[in-house]
């Protein structure tokens, strides 16, 4: 029968292009499954508002009859618009190692793409960079965290060999935490705290969180605007987005700064890795899973940090330090030695310099490529 690439057109084919990974990486020991409940909300137009701006097209390959790789096209025009591309993107690309397949499902991409007067392909990258982006390509023996892709190493060569080069990475820092603060942080700590006129949140419930969910996003939405690949949420997405994470939060690790008549200035938010707990649950929380996510979460060295902002106005007055502090406290009170800091781009250099000053390495290295159509 040979190879054959086809279009996702029916809720069949969607549960054959989301399940097909967990067979693709069946001896891969570092993998990490999706939560599933998670996918089929994220790749359903009525639910996933990101849809409705964009073009998109999910394809799987069979080769024999066999489903053999997968991939998405993406043409996101608010963003385009927005930053005046003519960008198309691949993402959720997985294949086994054979570059037949990967040649087809990449030219199927480009071929979608040029029909729609693209001019760029660009990738891994999804909706936004909230979405998982880039190929690792440096610490295939790290530990996965949620959001971000865990490819086999063949997957950046069998891009490269298709004539996709570097546009910018994404690096990892590993960071111990340490059993006392730096006497550094520690005074500008406190001179930040005499200095400002602020309230520190911290929380111990999820209910708690609700009435901050719109203004830490729209805080985000201000603070991430020149970010590569960012795109603001709608009020509808923020809620979905919330909806989406919110049960797997632990609120210990979730600091919000404000001023005294309530107005978020800054925030951060981390989460004891759930990796292994997702690995033992198969990716599926309901009915049981859920209690395997928890489980690790208590058993777990690792805080994986995920979003933080600041208010432009209120950057350089130590608000930073101050959550850092107080993230780093509760990490240590919870018995957690070592911190991962999610993905940050090469280019944002104030970040880096913090996590280095803190001792902080780069121990995992994601790329996203791009190739003229």
């Amino acid at each position: 029968m040979g190879l054959e690439i086809k279009e996702v057109r029916s809720k069949t084919s969607l549960k054959e292009f989301i399940y097909l990974p967990e067979k693709i990486h069946k001896n891969h020991k570092n993998w990490v499954p999706p939560i599933y409940m998670d996918d089929w909300t994220f790749f359903n137009p009525k639910k996933n508002k990101s849809f409705g701006y964009s073009n998109t097209i999910l394809a799987i390959a069979y080769k024999d009859g066999k489903p053999v790789g997968r991939i998405m096209g993406i043409i996101n025009n608010k963003y385009n618009e927005g930053h005046n591309e003519k960008d198309a993107r691949f993402c959720f690309m997985e294949t086994y190692e054979d570059p037949e397949v990967f040649h087809s499902l990449i030219e199927y991409i480009a071929d979608w793409a040029r029909t729609k007067q693209m001019e760029c392909l660009v990738g891994p990258l999804g909706f936004s960079d909230k979405d998982p982006q880039g190929f690792m390509v440096e610490g295939f023996g790290e530990p996965i965290v949620i959001a971000t892709n865990g490819n086999l190493e063949y997957m950046p060569k069998l891009l490269e060999q298709e004539g996709f080069s570097k546009k910018v990475d994404c690096v990892v820092y590993k960071l111990s935490i340490p059993n006392e603060i730096p006497p550094f942080y520690e005074a500008i700590y406190k001179r930040a705290l005499n200095k400002n006129n602020i309230n520190i949140l911290e929380f111990k419930k999820r209910s708690k969180l609700k009435p901050f969910i719109r203004p830490v996003l729209s805080l985000l939405n201000e603070t991430f605007a020149d970010i590569y690949a960012f795109v603001p949420f709608t009020e509808k997405e923020m809620d979905d987005f919330a909806n989406r994470y919110l049960l797997l939060l632990d609120p210990n690790f979730i600091k919000v700064i404000t001023d005294k008549q309530g107005n978020v200035l800054s925030f951060i938010i981390g989460m004891p890795d759930i990796s292994k707990g997702i690995i033992a649950a198969k990716g599926k929380i309901l009915p049981f899973g859920i209690f395997n996510i928890i489980k690790s979460r208590k058993q777990t060295k690792q805080l994986n940090l995920l979003l933080g902002g600041i208010r432009p106005d209120y950057r350089g007055q130590g608000l930073d330090v101050i959550m850092g502090v107080k993230m780093l406290k509760s990490a240590r009170k919870s018995g957690l030695e070592y911190l991962d800091s999610h993905l940050e781009l090469e280019t944002n250099t104030k970040m880096r310099m913090e996590m280095e000053k803190m001792g902080g390495i780069i121990y995992k290295r994601y790329r996203i490529y791009q190739r003229k159509l």
